[in-house]
């Protein structure tokens, strides 16, 4: 078999067998099939389709290209989460514990900023000490001791993504559903969960923009993961505005704990709240969602979940008193020296926030990353005081802005000011869920 005979069949807009997929990734993995042949191959899958079943192959040659985690020794089920991706998306640091409390196992493998949206390892490494990057046998120590760990991506779970991941940024095939669907779900599924739920976000702050661009990800992301035996959830959401009302990587850690110290007004609450509760039902602690969500709010009010939280901060080297910070009034003095306003120009309505533009904004102030290897400013923040339908007068605050490079400051208030669209009409409000599969 030779790589070339297959790229040629790909471009001819052939079917690959389960061993021709196999034979490329597994070459590839081994460093036997170089980047030349596999971007081919890349852009001919991209041009020209993959079938259900080239997917379910891609994505069990990544799976299991590198170790599948077992956690026999917690006799509990195991679940997490997946986001696609949002501005504001501070979710994970909220359900983890929160499910953690309600009795299931949540080993959670996550990802860094990148491009406008934000990354939950970021967001972990904004608290002092916190060690994203355990080894896998300090992974299950963590998991076994709390219910709940956080780290990144280790080099022994699915290699093939993580060396195709990169080509595929090279070689501008990113957005191609089944690789998409792989990718997701070879570093999920390595974990070692019984159940998984999705959070499949469309608008104008999320990859996927259109909605049915979206719903057609969240169905062939649900449809893998039930074929591979995996219970599995999705929700299609809202991101045509900020998730909450803080962007930035310190900010929205202490937002996540204003939330687990019982703050559930607002959509980052209502967010948080869903996703826990389906992972209940997805884990089997109850088939009924009304009583899911109030197992979920029970452990919030009881301090059960920041307990959680607190513990697997300290268990992963983290200094916990960041839980203390949260009040009326964020201390913001360790990681930031300045702050501005944005204030509206005019009376009216909210009629639209290029949410996208928001999430850059702070990519460009130092708080995200244009590549994996840059560094992150976690005291880069904004607080969004005025979200979609909200009544505006001229001068009001928009937004409130957080740095410590003052040299950008006005170019990023002109920008701010440009990311919102004021309106004499309110405009319809569309559900933070629109739908569930």
């Amino acid at each position: 078999m030779r790589p070339q005979d297959l790229i040629e069949k790909k471009r001819d807009r052939g079917e690959l067998t389960h061993d021709e997929i196999a034979f490329l990734i597994r070459g590839y993995t081994r460093d036997e099939i170089p980047d030349y042949q596999m971007a081919a191959f890349l852009m001919a899958s991209f041009l020209n389709g993959m079938s259900d079943s080239e997917t379910t192959t891609l994505l069990e040659e990544m799976l299991h290209s590198g170790i599948v985690l077992q956690h026999d020794e917690i006799p509990v089920p195991k679940v997490d989460k997946h986001s696609t991706g949002g501005v504001g998306d501070k979710t994970s640091l909220v359900i983890a514990p929160v499910v953690a409390a309600c009795g299931l196992c949540v080993p959670m493998i996550s990802g860094r900023a990148l491009a406008h949206t934000g990354g939950t390892l970021d967001k972990l490494e904004a608290i002092s000490g916190f060690r994203t990057d355990l080894s896998l046998e300090e992974f299950k120590a963590v998991l076994k001791k709390c219910g709940l760990a956080l780290i990144g991506q280790t080099r022994e779970i699915a290699p093939a993504d993580r060396k195709l991941y990169a080509l595929r940024d090279l070689t501008a095939t990113v957005p191609f559903r089944p690789f998409i669907v792989a990718s997701i779900l070879s570093k999920k599924l390595a974990e070692g969960i019984d159940g998984l739920v999705l959070d499949v976000k469309f608008g104008n702050g999320a990859f996927m923009r259109e909605f049915d661009d979206a719903r057609k990800l969240a169905e062939m992301l649900t449809q893998a993961a039930r074929s591979m035996g995996k219970r599995t959830v999705a929700l299609l959401t809202n991101m045509n505005q900020p998730l909450g009302r803080w962007v930035g990587n310190a900010v929205e850690t202490m937002e996540a704990i204003e939330v687990l110290r019982g703050k559930l007004d607002g959509d980052f609450a209502e967010l948080s709240i869903e996703l826990s509760a389906q992972m209940l039902i997805v884990g089997g602690i109850t088939t009924d969602l009304a009583e899911a969500r109030k197992q979920v709010r029970a452990v919030i009010q009881s301090s059960a979940a920041l307990d959680k939280f607190i513990a697997v901060i300290k268990a992963q080297g983290g200094d916990p008193s960041i839980v203390d910070w949260v009040g009326a009034t964020y201390n913001l003095e360790p990681y930031v020296k300045y702050s501005a306003f944005v204030a509206s120009a005019q009376t009216g309505f909210v009629r639209g926030i290029k949410t996208d533009e928001i999430g850059r904004i702070v990519m460009d102030w130092g708080g995200g990353r244009r590549q994996l290897t840059d560094p992150i400013d976690y005291g880069v923040g904004l607080y969004i005081h005025a979200k979609l339908g909200d009544a505006v007068k001229l001068g009001d605050l928009l937004v409130m802005m957080y740095f410590n490079d003052k040299s950008k400051l006005e170019e990023m208030q002109t920008r701010v000011r440009a990311a919102y669209e004021i309106g004499a009409e309110p405009p319809t409000i569309e559900p933070l869920i629109k739908e569930i599969i």
